[in-house]
């Protein structure tokens, strides 16, 4: 599991739309999320979150902020939210609150 050093690093787009490359997201044909609708802001998250193996997948795909912002109510498996909140005591912050 990948877990970026500094969540100043994650410098992707706060807005927009985004599509997803097929190593990230293959069980759709449409692999586009649009960052304005929260829902698909917290898929497109999760999937990233879960299926990074490179540190530049972090960085392009992720906003620290949006990230911060997201992380009460990401759906992500115990191991995964653990490590991030380990690393980054203020998204466990962020999830208490």
């Amino acid at each position: 599991m990948l877990v970026a050093a500094d969540l100043a690093d994650l410098r992707g787009p706060a807005e927009g739309v985004i599509e997803l490359p097929l190593r990230l997201f293959w069980s759709a044909t449409d692999r586009t999320f649009d960052l304005s609708d929260p829902a698909l802001l917290r898929s497109m998250y999760e999937k990233v979150l879960r299926e990074a193996i490179r540190m530049d997948e972090l960085t392009t795909y992720l906003n620290s902020g949006r990230l911060t912002a997201a992380w009460p109510d990401l759906f992500l498996p115990k191991d995964v939210r653990q490590a991030w909140e380990h690393q980054h005591p203020s998204l466990r912050r962020a999830a208490a609150a």
